[in-house]
């Protein structure tokens, strides 16, 4: 028996087509003609995981067979397979390249369409009786037995070689015959850099392709564009966002501006949807160029001088690549943002998921600069990332630092829980429920109460620290542990209060015992939720505190004080046309039958009956276009004063706009207290939380009652329950 185990384990949810860089939460074990794949679950409730058998079957399974729906249930692959432009700009470069029988190879091939359309071009064999070939490369197993399909289902297994290795693993004279003529590849990502383009094209290079071979795509060069935005400043830097704050609490006291931030990366995001709150300071300036034809380097620097079009500050370089597909420069797909005009951009501007802007912040406050001053911008390149350090002539003099180290950092956040952690009125919000909670354990005469803070939140448990200096504090840290301990030793002093009444769990427990506790009982156990590293994970996934709560019973006093106290799920009927065909069934996809991958790949626009799409977790406001239909409306309540139990919702309501509904935005309000005199909204208009998003099957028409057509529903029924053993939300709906 022979193991395959990834050096690194990532969630199946974020994967994108593999290729030598991409490690998988997966492990293929072969016995015989057996394969049996094993995906590594995750409990949303209880933070734990597992291998599980996902599968157990022959390579050569039957198409009509779908083994594996929850594998790539909420993967991008569908997003990308839908993306239009990206397919017919892929498909006209390779019909202009690919002109006789060659070898082609295909690196990280996916559902293999391109593999597919180099073999079409390429035709059946020339006047010598040559017929060519070509390798398909994929190194996720699972994606190859789906490529298997479609190449059957189209007629093309004989014609093309599909190998399961990553490219670095090939070698010629053993897995292929002959250095390749062509290669064809799509290994890249919003950074363009990031899925290992820079390594594989090198390998390539060196092992696998002739001397000067011809590639689709023939280069990419990346863009950029100096920005003011006060809503990407308040993604970065908490020091100053915090300076304000009534609540006394410095998450990064001064001197200290390194103990937690953002990590200093490209961050990928939808920039057209903040273009209102973007003032650009710069014309778009050309940054790197990578020829793919060519063997690239690992490492390239390069200064610019920009020269500022707009007094204001430069609080971000926001950043985009456009591919040349072919060499005599006539295929074109970019990456823009939709303020860009040329005509190469116009061509391929559209809404998609897999491939966005990027955003590098710059540093504190920004760099101020004035209409005509010159800015430097000196960038760098690695072999899987870019990064940018800016001066002004009058900052130049002061020695130049390219970046710091990001391990300087000793607590790294996401940009959104910075924003979070900076924003004064979600601080008020706690500081009014923790200064109610303490009059409440004052009235009981609790004065040297027990807390637990029961989640990741450094805040809550500086901030029940530095308002009552004789609680006993534990804080449960569940993915921060040691991280999250050291912080707090770093940061005790400037706060203003000794680390001695504050205890962090060394090690994860199954639960706590009295014993832990010093035989107390807790008189208050509290939460945002907020649990570290899973800032991606449906609304519902939260309600990890409801179980944790569960979990402690046996150690909370009888009048406990639970904040938050319940929970209540909202939800909105939603028009989201771009969100919706990016996520819809496959058919054709330049000429290629697609069908039989729509369960597979988690598809939720056009399902048959009674199939239906996953719930996906997205930021609605970055969702491309979108309206409201519907009053938001309250779907279940969850009561943290109870242990976990099964929960049920059902609500009837009538639509107040016009339009195609698409689906619903889902999301939980967090009632902090019994009085509900304090609630942390979720939803679509709080920016910094993702919201879950059911599209429909198929979209449906609707209308007010005053003006209704023929074929618009006024109303609809919609329930949903939950399911405290997997955590799971099924929802029902029914339009009236």
């Amino acid at each position: 028996m022979a193991s395959l185990i990834p050096k690194t384990l990532i969630p199946i949810r974020s994967l994108r087509p593999l290729t030598r860089f991409k490690a998988t939460a997966t492990r293929a074990m072969s016995s015989g003609s057996t394969q049996r794949v094993f995906q590594l679950k995750l409990d949303p409730l209880t933070g734990n995981s597992e291998w599980v058998v996902i599968e157990d079957q022959d390579q050569e399974e039957q198409v009509s067979e779908i083994p594996h729906k929850p594998l790539l249930g909420t993967t991008s692959y569908l997003d990308m397979l839908n993306d239009s432009p990206r397919n017919r700009a892929f498909r006209q470069a390779i019909d202009k390249t690919v002109t006789k029988p060659c070898h082609v190879l295909d690196i990280g091939a996916g559902t293999g369409l391109l593999s597919m359309m180099a073999a079409r071009a390429m035709g059946s064999s020339d006047s010598t009786g040559n017929e060519g070939m070509v390798t398909a490369c994929e190194s996720y197993l699972p994606m190859v037995k789906l490529m298997r399909k479609v190449a059957r289902l189209n007629g093309m297994e004989r014609k093309i070689k599909v190998i399961n290795k990553r490219s670095d693993e090939l070698k010629v004279g053993v897995d292929i015959p002959s250095r390749a003529d062509i290669l064809v590849s799509e290994i890249l990502d919003s950074e363009l850099l990031g899925e290992g383009l820079i390594p594989t094209l090198q390998h390539a290079h060196d092992e696998l392709l002739v001397e000067n071979p011809q590639t689709v795509p023939y280069r990419a060069i990346t863009y950029g564009q100096l920005v003011e935005s006060t809503f990407l400043w308040k993604l970065h830097d908490l020091q100053n966002n915090e300076a304000e704050a009534c609540d006394g609490i410095h998450l990064v006291p001064s001197g200290l501006g390194s103990i937690l931030g953002v990590k200093p990366q490209q961050y990928a995001m939808h920039c057209d949807a903040i273009k209102d709150e973007i003032k650009l300071l710069s014309e778009p300036f050309k940054i790197f160029e990578f020829d793919f034809w060519k063997r690239p380097d690992s490492h390239r620097e390069c200064e610019l001088h920009i020269k500022a079009t707009n007094d204001g500050r430069v609080n971000a370089v926001v950043s985009w690549w456009t591919l040349q597909l072919d060499c005599e420069g006539n295929f074109f797909y970019s990456t823009a943002p939709g303020w860009i005009s040329s005509s190469i951009d116009a061509g391929s501007r559209h809404w998609c998921d897999h491939w966005k802007q990027c955003v590098w912040f710059v540093p504190g406050k920004g760099i101020s600069v004035f209409r005509d001053e010159e800015v430097y911008l000196h960038a760098v390149h690695s072999d899987t990332s870019i990064s940018y350090n800016l001066k002004t002539q009058a900052s130049r003099t002061e020695g130049t630092q390219y970046g710091f180290d990001p391990w300087d950092l000793q607590l790294i956040l996401s940009p959104e829980r910075i924003a979070i952690y900076g924003d004064n009125e979600w601080r008020h919000s706690m500081l009014k429920t923790l200064r109610n909670a303490r009059y409440s354990l004052q009235l009981q005469e609790r004065v040297n109460s027990l807390c637990i803070v029961a989640d990741d939140s450094v805040f809550l448990t500086l901030l029940i620290a530095h308002l009552s200096r004789t609680s006993h504090v534990i804080s449960m840290f569940p993915g921060l542990r040691n991280k999250g301990a050291q912080y707090l030793q770093a940061v005790a002093n400037a706060n203003g209060f000794s680390i001695d009444h504050v205890t962090v769990l060394e090690k994860r427990k199954t639960y706590l015992t009295l014993d832990d506790t010093h035989q107390r009982k807790v008189d208050l156990l509290i939460g945002e939720p907020f649990y570290y590293g899973l800032d991606g994970m449906l609304p519902w996934q939260n309600l990890r505190f409801w179980k944790e709560r569960t979990v402690l019973d046996r150690v909370l006093s009888e009048d406990v004080l639970i904040m938050p106290c319940k929970g209540i799920l909202k939800a909105c009927a939603m028009s989201l046309p771009d969100l919706w065909n990016s996520r819809r069934c496959l058919s054709k996809i330049e000429g290629f039958d697609h069908s039989l991958v729509n369960t597979t790949l988690g598809a939720c626009g056009e399902l048959p009956a009674p199939d239906e799409g996953p719930c996906l977790p997205f930021y609605v406001w970055q969702c491309g276009e979108s309206k409201e239909l519907g009053q938001k409306f309250k779907v279940m309540e969850f009561d943290f004063s109870k242990p976990i139990a099964p929960c049920y919702g059902k609500a009837q309501v009538d639509f107040t706009e016009s339009g195609i509904c698409h689906g619903f935005a889902l999301w939980i309000d967090w009632v902090m207290d019994s009085e509900n005199s304090t609630v942390v909204s979720t939803g679509p208009d709080k920016r910094y939380w993702k919201q879950g998003v059911k599209l429909l099957a198929h979209p449906v028409a609707v209308g007010i009652n005053e003006s209704r057509n023929v074929g618009e529903h006024t109303s609809m029924v919609f329930e949903a329950s939950f399911d405290p053993s997997n955590g799971e939300l099924i929802i029902r709906h029914d339009f009236l």
